[in-house]
């Protein structure tokens, strides 16, 4: 099923929205810690996130560097990677 246009507009969908729901539902929960635990859990929670999605995007691009060693691909459409990608969303 193809996204939604308010999906489209936030550019969140699929992953997007699932990662982002997982990272919500990791800073609800630490609300009920204490104030010690609840910062450590965020900090964990946020460098894991931005460690895994720089993981993803290595990973993307190999790929990527891979079909276009392939004799039968001509090129790429687009490689579109933002910055803020690789940050950990906001609450």
């Amino acid at each position: 099923m193809p996204p939604s246009k308010k999906e489209q507009s936030n550019g969140l969908y699929g992953m997007q929205k699932q990662v982002l729901s997982l990272y919500r539902g990791f800073l609800r929960a630490a609300r009920a810690k204490s104030a010690e635990d609840r910062q450590q859990i965020e900090s964990l929670v946020s460098s894991e996130l931005s460690r895994n999605a720089k993981e993803y995007l290595l990973r993307r691009a190999k790929k990527q560097v891979d079909q276009l060693r392939s004799p039968d691909v001509v090129g790429l459409s687009a490689l579109n990677v933002s910055l803020s990608q690789t940050k950990h969303p906001t609450n």
